[in-house]
């Protein structure tokens, strides 16, 4: 019975997408887009467990249609972020399997005087401000880990912690250019500079974070009162798998891997090199050592660790999404949020909620490469572009809390712990939690972002 109503939602889905789409006098090409990207993505929301082959099937038909060529499937299904993901899982799990990351728990505890709430708004901050020095979906690989360690220790349910970090990270990755790849998207194609992201968005992102902490502390009470207690019964113990001798090297491949990322723009610019290309080979050159010392295990490493499902998942949904763009849809949607009779204010509220509309559904990154022909084009039209730069990041990053799909970190995330058979979260109990973050943080975000640009 659930099955049959799933389906009946997923035809509506799909018939709404037809009928609006051709009440906008789209062109067949354009119709057939939506309505296949559409029904993919309402069966991965409906058919979660289903999402590799369900979307399989839809970016096979996209081919079949010629909604979409191979050298453009290549193109969009974005390989760089997919070996950055892929070197990455390498090394969490190296350091995962030599208890690195108990070894931070333990040390986060022992600093927080085994409080709850001191530890949890310490490893929100630390995983938010992580986000903005690094990347988000780096502060999600290593901070996730500690997180189902500290659950497992004290028999906790992982997910609302797990969450508590990821929310962290998808808002405090916006403070710099370095914490989320919308980012670098809006300092390419804006020409922004590292300083611009500080003066217009980082007290944004970092108001945003503390007011997340504070309602994650209201909304998960329950959970935190019930790892209070915990740590003030028992202390926390060392297990089997504590670091001995290899602490080290662990730290050395921690602190390596994050310094060589930070530092990947001025390593390109010593040697030469094409811009972000040490973004992808720091990682790999990490990945080549850890899998140098596992030697013998080098190639379990691989195939256990990598988690190859959500990957290839990636690649197929970022493929799907760039059939939009294929088909010409991107430069209809900036003609019409152009055409939008409203005062500037108004205008900016609007887009950003446009904005996190599509990322909440799309993928940030997605998303806000497909919008930022849109930004482009306001300039065109006689619109100031700057503030609407900048709503394309907060919408992006801030929104994508909302949904399961809505941030790269948040699949990363969920990989995680089904990869660990410890839960599994559906798309409707994301949203439930994500709902509760992100309709406060954007609020707020966007009444400042309005402030800002001096439009009241």
């Amino acid at each position: 019975m659930a099955e049959a109503r799933k389906a009946l939602g997923l035809g509506c889905i799909v018939l709404s997408a037809l009928t609006l789409s051709a009440l906008a006098g789209l062109g067949i090409q354009q119709i057939a887009s939506i309505a296949l990207f559409s029904s993919m993505l309402g069966g991965v929301i409906l058919f979660w467990k289903y999402r590799l082959p369900i979307t399989f099937i839809g970016v096979s038909l996209m081919l079949a249609l010629g909604l979409i060529d191979v050298p453009h499937l290549v193109e969009f299904a974005s390989v760089d972020i997919i070996l950055f993901l892929a070197s990455m899982m390498v090394v969490v799990g190296f350091l995962e399997e030599r208890g690195f990351f108990e070894h931070l728990v333990e040390g986060i505890v022992s600093k927080t005087g085994r409080s709850a709430k001191l530890l949890s708004t310490a490893l929100m901050l630390t995983s938010g401000v992580f986000a903005a020095m690094v990347d988000v979906v780096i502060s999600t690989l290593f901070m996730v880990p500690p997180v189902l360690h500290m659950a497992a220790r004290y028999g906790l349910d992982p997910i609302p912690f797990v969450m508590m970090v990821v929310f962290a990270a998808n808002i405090g990755s916006c403070a710099t250019v370095l914490g989320n790849p919308v980012g670098i998207i809006v300092a390419m194609k804006g020409g922004f500079t590292f300083f611009d992201f500080l003066e217009w968005v980082t007290p944004i992102s970092m108001l945003g974070l503390i007011l997340a902490v504070g309602v994650c502390l209201l909304f998960f009470r329950g959970y935190i009162s019930e790892l209070d207690a915990k740590l003030k019964k028992e202390a926390l113990k060392a297990e089997a798998g504590r670091p001995g001798k290899g602490l080290a090297t662990c730290w050395i491949v921690f602190l390596g891997t994050v310094a060589g990322i930070v530092l990947h723009h001025q390593i390109e610019e010593l040697f030469g090199l094409e811009r972000n290309s040490m973004l992808i080979g720091v990682p790999l050159i990490s990945a080549s050592l850890v899998l140098l010392i596992e030697r013998e295990r080098a190639r379990e490493l691989v195939e256990h660790r990598i988690d190859w499902w959500t990957l290839i998942f990636f690649m197929m949904l970022f493929a799907s999404v760039g059939s939009l763009e294929y088909v010409g849809l991107t430069e209809l949607i900036a003609k019409a949020i152009a055409a939008v009779p409203a005062s500037r204010a108004l205008l900016l509220a609007l887009f950003v909620v446009f904005v996190g509309a599509l990322s909440a559904f799309l993928d940030n990154v997605l998303a806000v490469a497909a919008l930022a022909p849109v930004v482009k084009e306001l300039g065109a039209c006689g619109i100031d572009p700057t503030p609407f730069w900048w709503a394309l990041l907060i919408g992006g990053t801030f929104f994508g809390n909302l949904t399961l799909i809505g941030s790269t970190a948040n699949m990363i995330a969920v990989g995680m712990l089904e990869r660990r058979r410890l839960k599994h979260i559906t798309f409707y109990e994301w949203l439930k939690y994500g709902a509760v973050v992100t309709i406060p943080t954007v609020a707020v975000a966007t009444i400042l972002l309005i402030l800002r640009a001096g439009l009241i």
